[in-house]
């Protein structure tokens, strides 16, 4: 019910201003007879109850005690005397409105438990509401059981509210009115009017959960809807039924009056509302923006300040109020006018933190004119005496909390209408005031009504733990007159889990009523709590003091630099908290040597420290230490250490703790920009904090930035950025000590690990968002035991990858390593079983709890006394079918190469390197290796390679050999029936089988063998002496090109280890007519015996043996040529062997024919003439050139090019003499012939290439290719066979040119072709004669050949080639050799 004061004789506020005055004083004194008989009434009413209550007869037996059982207060003794002394002081100033309303206000209180009061600025509600009280015979002076309790927002207007109120009651500060501050209590025993804030008021529920101590209670500014207001006008609505004897007022000027009326409901029916309207001045607004036209965009707060106090001066003499965000803005404020007002004009500032003298100056009376610069702090209960004036700004700063950084960000707001009328309404006191506003009448219009109650902005975290400590209902339940968000209620229970204070089901724990004992913030009150476990509480609790009050060090704008010079001494490098204890004790030092307070106050400014906040610092010190000190706790003796100190003060800071993230240079980065970035240094470095916010080392810290890579920080404060304040640097593995209930704990990548033997997986921490650490090894079967002996099951049990005392791990890996064996050599995967057959028949025999080795050994060891084969699988469980066909004859784990067993192994994975069959190779046989030996590869892969070649065929050819598999099957039983496998070459053996069976005449070219999958050519794994692989290729003249000469070598030294006993079996062989050397020679290196000048040793052996080790190895001998003599030598190349054999055959013949050469160099025809051509030709002599065509001759009088025809002991040379004597003649004089014909059409083609010299390309194309085919001795060196076609290739170079003279198109053309096959062959040929000349492959010199022909078929097709050659061709051969 709302009750409405209004009388129809009252006049408004402007006619109450012209109402005479006769009339005004006879309305009062009427108001006051009626006032005074009321209050007689009360007061015997007061003293019949006191005079009661001293009876000690009717007093009970046991005093009542509240909730938590403290004993009711002892209420004094008071006569009616004293009593009436009271009343009679009690005056209400008439010029008051809310004088005028007194006997309303009063009626409305004395019937109802709570009534809502809305008064104007200025209308006296403050003052007089407790004398109204007293009037009733409330308070304990008046005759009242308690108390009449007054709150105020701020200490400063509960000071100066109990000041103005003990001044009218003309009596003592503290005698009838007093006040309770922090670290202030003026109130002396049997006072009745108690001035507070309501945060006091708020602790005291703790002790007197009934506040019993008080019969009457004024909410006074309730507008302002702060945390500590709004829950405890919660607090009341719970208690008023056990207090039926409370009186609560509730009161304001911009009141949301409905509200709070609904809020103390009773039945359904609201508190009652009264509107004291009227004030004692009327107050004009004028409004003044900043900006208000484009002229005035350079125009900032400060210059509004400045002309709107010039506009107020003009206006007459009066004290100005100037509204300002903060104490930074009251400096640049008053600096500003400073410089523009005389001297005589008093500039004074006003905020919360100021000191008693100098709050003292703002209500003394001046002769001056003063401009008060305050917060607002001035805006509600604090009347600043002779204000006329007031410049309103429009902007404070307000504290709001961010659910999701978890920091409270303190930002300047437009204030809220309300608001701007509490501002208004501070002028009008003394004479008709004026307000100015810097900002419009639209802005004005456009704001909110009230501004938002802190409990909307605000952590509430504080609030639960005292709600629950004092046992009352959940904070969702209770009645707040207007109920905070769920976000902001689950942020509040998150921060307390945070610090332990609730459990899991929000459940208040031991921590959590330990930190409800200590009046502070919760998170001060952990690290407090945390010290006293860690041995660091001395040091503690001065930190946590200093964290409670405003920082004590000055930096002044004007003496920045001076102040961070004086608090260098203060600083440290690692932590910012640190430097509170050297402040702490520089301070104490300073107070215990001080002479007086005022050079201590000069020592302080001196230091740039403030000595007001150093008091408060030591009060708040004082306070906390006195409370741990009642609760039983002890401080350290002993110095803490570092990590004691800030793991203690880490506890109450886990959601400010943040990661350095370096500054990364910029991508595609401007010169401009990388110098931006170097010149931002460290301040481009932010850190990563919890929940993913950003923030910044505030710009002032001492902390090194260097190597902080992890920091805490005491506050996180955000204005253009995110700063951290008061920072230390941590260690990482801290917040894993102190937190373990916070981490976010993930698990990735579960394993088996053979070392540890467990499933283990990779442990992940985040302590909101920040990695603590990652990839930590923890065993997994803690985490998720089914998926762990899932694990442990199939790779450790079933892969045979566990380590102990287990038989039958031994067991089931060779069985399956045989059976995996036949896979490969069958080159099928169908043998064995499936792994998921094997996983399940472990898992059907091991126990479900089993998960890591450890279990399993122990039940093992117990199983093997009664089924020691219970884990054994047999041969039939791990395989699908017999293998047939897979057998050792075909698949041999060996193949003999020069004497020596080497090694064949088999796999069977495609694409792999080492599919299909290995030989390995030891460094000294690697030239015994024979290409057409491991052609064949054995005899169970050699059917599969034969079929893949049939089908290489082109389709007209493979159709005669159709069906393949059963050709192929006779093909292979022909070649072994014949002995033609691994001693005839696989493609010759196959050409000549087609031949024989379908009449059909095959080319090598007609088998591709690029389509053959690598597994159809044998792999070559070399081997060192130590066994240790090399090398592995499928390309054996690679093979011997990179490692020839070093096989070679390996194999001279163990000729040479043997040599002594070599030359012994050679010296027997030839002793023993009946015995050849045959098998008992050796290999390798050269043997050096007697000089050689004819065929008398005898017969020479096919191959000589060596013993090296326990191994036999094979070695060629050969004869091999000293100029005069021959030698006889051993190798281990066959190739090179025959070749020096050769050689060594054609200096023996060369001495028998001694004679006849003579006479046949003296008659070669046209030697003349060949001489010139040569000499033009090479630059060679004629004796040179005689002498190459005696010696290709004497080759093919003798048939040395073929080794068939070579001799092979003295009867067969003697032979090949005989027959050479009759053939020579005719031999050279052909050969002369021929070379004849090749000088001569070279010396044709050399005409022509001197006419197309401006073709440049063609022209060196030309003679590239005759300086290729005319090198040095290439009579001799160059095989008869293709000596023979050197006509033909210098006809052609003649056409070719001839061709040119019709265009180069064509030709050019051509070139660009063929250029990619020359260049390939060039290149591998260069590689392959690094490594000797006998290293150079066979296939590459026909390929050589191959290219002439190419020239010849492409440049003079007339001429026509002996095999078709093209350019598609020559590459399809290119990529055969290749493989």
């Amino acid at each position: 019910m709302e009750h409405k004061v209004k009388q129809d004789n009252k006049p408004s506020t402007n006619q109450n201003n012209k109402r005479p005055q006769i009339e005004r004083e006879r309305g009062a004194q009427q108001r006051l007879k009626t006032a005074a008989a009321k209050t007689a009434a009360q007061i015997s009413q007061a003293s019949q109850i006191k005079t009661t209550q001293a009876k000690p007869a009717r007093a009970p037996k046991v005093m009542p005690r509240d909730v938590v059982g403290k004993p009711l207060p002892k209420l004094p003794q008071l006569s009616l005397e004293q009593i009436q002394s009271l009343q009679k002081r009690i005056e209400f100033p008439e010029t008051l409105p809310v004088s005028q309303e007194k006997d309303a206000i009063c009626e409305l209180i004395a019937k109802h438990q709570v009534v809502i009061i809305c008064g104007e600025t200025g209308s006296g509600k403050t003052t007089q509401l407790p004398k109204m009280c007293l009037s009733l015979g409330r308070g304990i002076g008046a005759g009242g059981r308690g108390l009449i309790g007054h709150t105020q927002p701020r200490r400063l207007a509960a000071t100066s509210t109990a000041k103005r109120i003990a001044e009218e009651l003309r009596s003592e500060l503290g005698q009838i009115v007093g006040y309770k501050i922090r670290f202030a209590d003026k109130l002396q025993k049997g006072a009745s009017v108690k001035l507070m804030t309501d945060g006091i008021l708020l602790a005291e529920t703790q002790t007197d959960r009934l506040l019993r101590q008080y019969d009457t209670i004024i909410i006074d500014e309730a507008h302002e809807r702060s945390l500590n207001i709004d829950f405890l006008l919660g607090y009341l609505k719970e208690i008023l039924p056990k207090r039926p004897d409370l009186k609560i007022i509730i009161t304001s000027a911009t009141i949301d009056a409905n509200r709070f009326a609904e809020h103390f409901s009773v039945n359904g029916k609201p508190a009652p509302i009264i509107n004291v309207t009227g004030r004692t001045y009327p107050v004009e607004v004028r409004y003044r923006p900043i900006q208000a036209t484009e002229s005035d965009k350079e125009r900032d707060l400060y210059d509004g300040i400045v002309d709107a106090v010039d506009e107020l001066a003009r206006e007459g003499s009066g004290d100005v109020l100037v509204f300002l965000p903060g104490e930074r803005e009251i400096r640049e404020a008053a600096e500003h006018l400073r410089k523009h007002h005389p001297a005589h004009t008093e500039i004074l500032p006003l905020f919360a933190r100021l000191s008693p003298t100098e709050q003292e100056r703002i209500f003394k009376r001046s002769n001056a004119r003063r401009i008060v610069l305050a917060t607002n702090v001035a805006e509600t209960s604090l009347t600043v005496p002779g204000i006329r004036y007031v410049v309103d700004a429009g902007l404070a700063r307000v504290k709001r909390y961010s659910y999701r950084q978890k920091v409270e960000q303190l930002q300047i707001e437009p204030i809220a209408k309300a608001a701007a009328n509490q501002r208004a309404g501070r002028c009008g006191r003394v004479a008709a005031g004026v307000c100015i506003r810097l900002y419009d009448e639209q802005d004005f219009a456009n704001r909110d009504d009230f501004t938002d109650p802190e409990i909307l902005r605000s952590s509430l975290a504080n609030v639960i733990l005292r709600m629950k400590a004092l046992g009352l209902t959940q904070i969702e339940q209770f009645p707040f007159v207007q109920a905070p968000p769920a976000k902001a209620i689950s942020d509040g229970y998150h921060l307390l889990q945070e610090l332990g204070a609730v459990d899991a089901q929000n459940n208040l724990t031991d921590i959590g009523r330990a930190l409800a004992k200590l009046p502070i913030d919760p998170r001060v009150s952990r690290m407090i709590l945390a010290a006293r476990d860690m041995g660091a509480l001395r040091e503690v609790l001065i930190i946590a003091a200093a964290l409670s009050v405003q920082d004590v060090r000055d930096r002044p704008q004007e003496a920045r630099q001076q102040a961070d010079a004086a608090h260098v001494k203060f600083a440290d490098p690692q932590s910012e908290f640190l430097s509170y204890l050297k402040i702490w004790r520089w301070f104490e030092d300073a107070v215990a040597h001080k002479k007086s307070n005022r050079q201590l106050q000069e020592l302080c400014r001196a230091n740039f420290l403030n000595h007001l906040r150093l008091r408060e610092w030591r009060d708040v010190h004082s306070q906390l230490r006195t409370q741990v000190l009642e609760q039983g706790w002890r401080e350290n003796e002993i110095e803490p250490t570092y990590e004691q100190l800030h793991c203690a003060l880490l506890t109450g800071l886990l959601g400010n703790v943040g990661f350095k993230n370096e500054a990364k240079p910029l991508p595609n980065a401007t010169a401009q920009q990388q110098a931006q970035q170097v010149k931002l240094g460290q301040r481009a470095q932010f850190y990563t904090g919890a929940r993913g916010i950003q923030f910044y080392l505030w710009p002032g810290s001492s902390v090194s930035k260097k190597n902080a890579s992890w920091v805490m920080a005491g506050e996180l404060v955000e204005t253009s950025r995110l700063f951290a304040r008061t920072i230390a640097k941590i260690e990482v593995k801290w917040l894993e000590q102190i937190a373990p209930h916070l981490l976010n704990k993930t698990y990735s990548e579960p394993r088996w690990r053979k070392k540890s033997g467990q499933v283990q997986a990779d442990e992940r921490a985040t302590l909101y968002g920040l990695v603590v650490y990652s990839a930590r090894p923890v065993s997994y079967a803690r985490i998720n035991p089914a998926e762990a002996r899932e694990i442990f099951i199939r790779d450790g049990v079933a892969q045979h990858e566990i380590e102990g005392r287990f038989p039958f791990i031994a067991h089931n890996t060779q069985l399956i390593n045989q059976i995996e064996k036949l896979e490969h050599k069958s080159r099928r995967q169908d043998v064995l079983v499936d792994d998921e057959l094997i996983v399940a028949f472990y898992d059907s025999v091991i126990p479900k709890h089993i998960c890591d080795t450890r279990a399993l050994q122990k039940w093992h060891d117990t199983l093997i006394k009664t089924e020691p084969k219970k884990l054994y699988l047999s041969r039939e469980e791990l395989m699908r079918h017999e293998a047939a066909g897979v057998t050792t004859e075909v698949f041999p784990k060996a193949m003999n190469i020069g004497g020596v067993d080497c090694a064949l192994t088999y796999h069977f994975e495609p694409g792999s390197h080492r599919d299909g069959v290995t030989l390995a190779v030891p460094m000294t046989v690697l030239n015994f290796v024979s290409p057409t030996q491991v052609e064949w590869l054995v005899a169970g892969m050699i059917k599969e390679k034969v079929q893949a070649l049939l089908k290489s065929l082109p389709q007209k050819l493979r159709r005669h050999c159709v069906p393949l598999p059963e050709f192929t099957q006779e093909f292979v039983d022909w070649a072994n029936a014949e002995r033609k496998t691994g001693q005839v070459p696989l493609m010759d053996a196959l050409i000549e089988y087609v031949r024989l069976k379908t009449m059909q005449q095959l080319k090598t070219s007609d088998f591709k063998l690029e389509t053959l999958s690598p597994h159809s050519f044998m792999n070559f794994k070399l081997l060192d002496e130590y066994g240790r692989q090399i090398e592995m290729s499928r390309n054996l003249n690679l093979l011997r090109q990179h490692f020839g000469n070093q096989a070679r070598a390996s194999f001279q030294n163990t000729v040479q280890d043997n040599l002594q006993q070599v030359k012994q079996q050679i010296q027997q062989a030839k002793a023993s007519d009946d015995k050849p050397l045959g098998t008992q020679a050796n290999s390798v290196s050269t043997v050096q015996n007697s000089k050689i000048v004819t065929w008398n040793f005898g017969q020479l052996p096919e191959l000589m043996n060596l013993q090296k080790g326990k191994q036999i190895l094979f070695g060629y001998p050969a004869l091999q040529d000293m100029d005069t003599h021959c030698e006889l030598t051993v190798w281990d190349d066959e190739v090179q062997a025959r070749s020096v054999h050769a050689k060594g055959i054609l200096r023996l013949v060369r001495i028998a024919l001694k004679e006849n050469l003579k006479h046949l160099e003296k008659n070669i025809p046209d030697a003349t003439q060949i001489g010139m051509l040569y000499v033009g030709l090479t630059g060679g002599t004629l004796e040179q050139v005689k002498t190459d065509i005696l010696t290709v001759s004497l080759r093919r009088a003798c048939q040395l090019d073929d080794a068939k025809h070579q001799p092979i002991d003295d009867a067969s040379f003697n032979a090949m003499i005989a027959n050479a004597k009759t053939r020579l003649g005719l031999i050279v004089q052909e050969v002369g012939r021929l070379v004849l014909q090749l000088l001569s059409e070279w010396q044709n083609a050399q005409k022509k290439l001197n006419g197309i010299k401006i073709h440049a390309n063609q022209h060196k194309d030309i003679s590239e290719q005759i300086a290729q085919l005319t090198q040095k001795g290439f009579i001799e060196q160059t095989a008869y066979a293709q000596l023979s076609h050197y006509p033909r290739y210098f006809k052609a170079m003649v056409m070719r040119c001839d061709k040119l003279k019709s265009g180069i198109e064509r030709d050019t053309q051509l070139m660009r072709d063929m250029l990619p096959l020359m260049l390939n062959w060039q290149r591998e040929y260069n590689a392959q004669r690094t490594q000797g000349e006998h290293s150079v492959d066979a296939r590459l010199m026909e390929f050589r050949w191959l290219l002439e022909e190419l020239r010849v078929g492409l440049f003079a097709q007339e001429l026509r080639t002996p095999m078709p050659v093209s350019i598609k061709r020559l590459y399809k051969v290119w990529e055969a050799m290749a493989r």
